[in-house]
């Protein structure tokens, strides 16, 4: 049985301008592969810091309904993205009101910061 679902809202590597992105898009693959070791379903909303990131995080959230949204460190920790970052947590609140909120400190741990706020039986199923 899946379990979950979450949500991970982060920067979108391929569409940052200015760096290689493949690091980053193999540490994700690896992230969201930990959520299918823990039998959880996951999707990725992945946006660029632009006009176009309110409207992406709004479809994504209502999607479906999620049981924990996880803000990745791209939005949170790069200063000049504060204003997103608040953005973000307030349209967690306003459109997924029933998710919790989480934050990773890189794309690999993304599971392990959605299984701190999933219910105990679901780290239990996951091994932890």
């Amino acid at each position: 049985m899946a379990l979950g679902p979450v949500l991970v809202v982060g920067l979108d590597p391929l569409r940052i301008p200015g760096w290689d992105p493949e690091p980053v898009v193999a540490a994700i693959a690896r992230g969201q592969a930990r959520f299918g070791e823990h039998g959880i379903e996951a999707d990725l909303c992945l946006v660029v810091p632009d006009e176009s990131a309110e409207a992406a995080i709004v479809e994504a959230l209502t999607r479906r309904e999620y049981a924990c949204v996880v803000v990745g460190g791209g939005i949170r920790k790069h200063e000049p993205l504060l204003p997103l970052f608040e953005k973000v947590v307030n349209l967690v609140r306003q459109h997924a009101p029933g998710a919790a909120i989480a934050f990773n400190s890189s794309p690999e741990d993304t599971a392990e910061a959605a299984l701190r706020w999933l219910p105990g039986d679901v780290r239990e199923r996951g091994g932890h």
